[in-house]
């Protein structure tokens, strides 16, 4: 393998760190998942087998490799299933010191001396994270975007203390290994996708909110009027209203713009659980 990485480590397998896991298997790796819990095991693998079916459908690979990438991953719910990773991604809920904690967890467990420790982060400044840990020059951004097996992009995020070492062997194995596309960013909140994206997205939030237009009529506008291929308000739905709005309030943290400011509506969806197409409703409704 590229970068002398055969065996990665993914905490958390929601959306994001099944995706994760998934292109890792793909890929030919020795993949460990670690869910939030032991009844997150099987729901964790459910999607991801799930996910592995639907590349079968749409051609993207044959039955014989979903069976082999199915055979490569292992989810569990034992943090310590994770000692002999060389590479960890970090895929847990947007919330730093939850993400803190993990990586000084990580730090402790992971025997590997030159293991890296990659966080999925889409906000959260990657040095705040690395600080947690007793070897900072081995901890970086890795974004990925979702559905993580379909989008080329991952955005990698090199804080003031990662050593180049970690940057140059991450982007390696990011390209090489699973054929992404890499675009560099500064360690600043939000990277480079997400300090467009969300101001766009809360744009759209605040015409709702203002009674201007129907999240029907701002995403018909955008999806016939500009090519995009979804609306902001089914985007922000798909992405999960939680996320965007703990981006917004990092992105505000960092930057005091009012562009950045989350809108009341977004909060009071999210304090009421309506989190977009994960729990079946957020700005449209989801069977």
């Amino acid at each position: 393998m590229m970068a002398g990485i055969e065996r990665v480590g993914v905490v958390g397998c929601g959306v994001m760190g099944s995706g994760i896991a998934e292109v890792c298997a793909r890929a030919g790796l020795d993949t460990v998942v670690v869910a939030s819990g032991p009844g997150s095991v099987e729901p964790g693998r459910r999607r991801l087998l799930t996910s592995l079916d639907r590349g079968v459908r749409k051609g993207r690979l044959t039955e014989d490799e979903r069976d082999a990438a199915a055979g490569r991953v292992t989810v569990t719910a034992d943090l310590d299933e994770l000692a002999g990773r060389q590479l960890v991604f970090e895929a847990v809920p947007e919330h730093e010191p939850t993400k803190a904690d993990l990586f000084g967890l990580l730090d402790k467990i992971v025997i590997d001396p030159e293991a890296v420790f990659a966080s999925n982060t889409s906000s959260i400044p990657i040095i705040r994270l690395a600080r947690a840990t007793t070897r900072p020059g081995q901890v970086v951004g890795v974004h990925f975007f979702s559905p993580v097996p379909v989008l080329p992009l991952a955005e990698l995020i090199a804080s003031l203390l990662t050593a180049e070492r970690t940057r140059a062997r991450t982007e390696e194995f990011v390209t090489g290994t699973l054929g992404k596309q890499v675009i560099s960013s500064p360690d600043r909140a939000g990277f480079v996708v997400n300090a467009l994206l969300i101001p766009y997205l809360l744009s759209a939030i605040r015409m709702v909110e203002s009674g201007f237009a129907s999240a029907e009529v701002v995403d018909a506008g955008m999806v016939l009027g500009c090519s995009h291929p979804l609306g902001p308000l089914k985007l922000a739905d798909l992405i999960g209203l939680d996320t965007i709005a703990a981006v917004a309030r990092a992105l505000y943290e960092e930057f005091k713009e009012p562009q950045y400011t989350p809108p009341p509506l977004l909060l009071r969806m999210v304090d009421g659980g309506l989190l977009g197409k994960k729990t079946g409703r957020g700005f449209h409704a989801y069977g």
